[in-house]
């Protein structure tokens, strides 16, 4: 055995299958395995876009279209006062030392990477310093008619 009379493996190679040669290959004589007529069995089809729609009113177009997402929208994490109340009272959060951004990602209300609001459902009745992103107006007064105190940080 030399190089002369190298053969590659029974059955590995393949005879590739060449279309369009008549109606003896097997392979569609008059059609080339590209079914009957339309746009797609001619040459050049390849260029279409996969959602085109053969010049029908497009599935993009033809959807009703509504609303608008403000791309600069500043989204909070909302807490009332009654929630801040709760804690303090089950001991998850100490009203002696204030309550940031930081200490509530602590506890499990909001992420280290969320701005806080906080509003002014329910009632409070303990003394709390809050430091937080925003406070709606009622919030704000129920901190301070409490004997509390509010700061607002930025982002």
């Amino acid at each position: 055995m030399d190089l002369s009379n190298l053969q590659p493996a029974k059955g590995s190679t393949k005879k590739r299958r060449r279309l369009g040669r008549g109606v003896g290959s097997g392979t569609g004589g008059h059609s080339s395995t590209r079914g009957n007529k339309g746009q797609k069995s001619r040459t050049g089809n390849h260029a279409m876009p996969s959602w085109f729609e053969g010049g029908q009113m497009p599935l993009q177009r033809r959807i009703p279209k509504f609303g608008f997402k403000n791309p600069f929208r500043k989204e909070y994490r909302v807490l009332n006062v009654s929630r801040l109340a709760e804690l303090v009272e089950a001991g998850r959060i100490d009203a002696a030392t204030p309550i940031t951004p930081a200490s509530l990602a602590e506890a499990g209300l909001a992420g280290t990477s969320d701005r806080i609001k906080i509003l002014g459902g329910g009632d409070l009745g303990v003394a709390l310093t809050v430091t937080a992103h925003a406070f709606s107006k009622s919030a704000q007064k129920k901190i301070e008619d409490a004997g509390g105190s509010t700061t607002v940080v930025e982002f």
